[in-house]
């Protein structure tokens, strides 16, 4: 017996090479993850990637400055397209941002051990891409400073509320909430780790705010005990966030009376949109942070092929959304949602429906071979299409929808201006300046985390334990 339960111990050592590189113990793990943060020094090529995110970064300071001074004019919007590159960028960073949920919560609760290694990036890219997002609807008032008028707040005379019944009232509630969550979830998560970072700084200066935020954890079984118990709530929380978030963002277009918004399939296939946008995202930006700093041991290639079948699956349903959408267009016998279906084909903007349709339907389909899903350069080169691909969905399901009206005489064009893309490439400078920070500042991978999946680290079973 006692053979049987080291074969089974052993069994379960191999089940583990895939997700944790073999040969690593508790303080290998914790010197490989620390070793990357603030205790020792800046590398060169960190200090020219931030520079140049920061200088990115300025740019979108400039565009927001300039928007203030002049107004909202200096955009592409006229009276046909009120709706342009602005709500564009904020479903499309929305989007991103739902990766990061759905590895963090329904993958915990679901028991899959290969997001401990994953997940800790992908909230913080949760919350960079949520603070990109939050700009770009408040902007688009034209008077950001009247943005307080969205939240319920006291008066005296009661004549001032929201409405709410706009989804676009909704949609501060849902980003808000979704944002709150994913913030106390993000740190909980970091305590025990900033205990670690605690306990080998060497300058007071670390040591005082890694303390500071490290809320006294000393890895007692009562610390332990609450740690777990809070996780496991806020995940529980958090699951419905994915669901809910961007089907609520799916209302601003469904419940209105546009031909190519009216479809009541959008909630579910905005979220499997999401959920493919956050993947790619989270490759994208995997890849290269593995192949820089060493961590084929903590990133392999298990998880980019379980992160390349999410890819598949989610893709194909965003394919097939895009399926019915001509379907039902050709189906309902109503002449304007057969005219949308034909001006998405073959209009002014036909080839940008088209290159969405190669990015976001052909290239996930090379998925299929697991030696792609493998393959780190042919996964960041997919998911650089799908982002792109799912940015192209957003300016024609907007652009396209909009830019023809009932009347033909109130048809017309949009293009972004200048400060169109100034604004939009400057909050992926925003958002990669933030990334660096964090990469720098804070442990990437949870190494609390890492180390429970070391084979020492497993509790063997008390029948096992007897029978030892």
């Amino acid at each position: 017996m006692a053979a049987q339960n080291d074969q089974d111990k052993s069994m379960g050592t191999k089940s583990l090479v895939p997700i944790i590189g073999p040969g690593h113990t508790f303080a290998s793990v914790n010197d490989k993850i620390s070793a990357i943060v603030l205790l020792r020094g800046t590398s060169f090529g960190w200090v020219v990637g931030f520079g140049i995110a920061f200088m990115i970064f300025m740019m979108m300071l400039m565009s927001i400055s300039y928007l203030l001074f002049r107004g909202v004019g200096i955009w592409g919007i006229n009276n046909r397209v009120d709706w342009g590159f602005d709500i564009i960028n904020f479903v499309w960073w929305i989007g991103i941002g739902h990766a990061g949920t759905l590895i963090s919560a329904i993958l915990l609760l679901l028991h899959q051990k290969w997001r401990t290694s994953i997940n800790r990036f992908a909230e913080a890219m949760t919350l960079f891409a949520v603070a990109c997002a939050g700009l770009f609807p408040v902007l688009h008032l034209g008077r950001p400073w009247y943005a307080y008028f969205l939240f319920p707040y006291p008066n005296t005379l009661g004549m001032y509320f929201p409405q709410f019944r706009s989804p676009l009232e909704w949609d501060v509630f849902a980003v808000s909430t979704y944002a709150s969550v994913s913030l106390v979830f993000w740190y909980v998560g970091l305590i025990p780790d900033l205990a670690t970072l605690r306990d080998r700084a060497k300058s007071w200066i670390p040591k005082t705010i890694y303390g500071i935020f490290s809320l006294g954890w000393r890895g007692s079984a009562r610390h332990w005990h609450r740690y777990e118990t809070i996780y496991l709530l806020l995940a529980g929380l958090s699951t419905p966030l994915v669901l809910s978030v961007h089907s609520i963002i799916s209302f601003d277009f469904s419940v209105s009376l546009l031909p190519g918004w009216h479809a009541t399939f959008f909630p579910p296939y905005f979220v499997a949109g999401a959920v493919f946008a956050g993947f790619a995202m989270v490759m994208t930006l995997a890849i290269p942070v593995r192949w820089v700093y060493g961590l084929e041991d903590f990133i392999t290639d298990k998880h980019l092929e379980n992160m390349g079948k999410i890819t598949l699956v989610t893709g194909n349903i965003v394919f097939y959304s895009y399926l019915m959408e001509l379907f039902y267009g050709w189906y309902s016998a109503n002449e304007y949602e057969q005219f949308m279906v034909h001006n998405r084909l073959f209009g002014p903007y036909g080839y940008m429906l088209w290159a969405l349709y190669f990015c976001n339907g052909v290239m996930p389909q090379f998925l299929w071979s697991k030696k792609i899903r493998t393959n780190s350069i042919w996964l960041f080169v997919i998911s650089m299409f799908i982002s792109v691909g799912m940015w192209l969905e957003r300016y024609v399901i907007i652009v396209v929808s909009l830019h023809r009206t009932f009347l033909p005489s109130a048809w017309g064009t949009y293009s972004g201006t200048f400060w169109d893309w100034s604004l939009y490439i400057g909050t992926m400078g925003f958002f990669l300046t933030l990334l660096f920070l964090f990469i720098r500042l804070l442990p990437m991978i949870s190494i609390s985390e890492m180390q429970m999946l070391l084979p020492e680290a497993q509790v063997p079973h008390k029948e096992e334990a007897h029978e030892a």
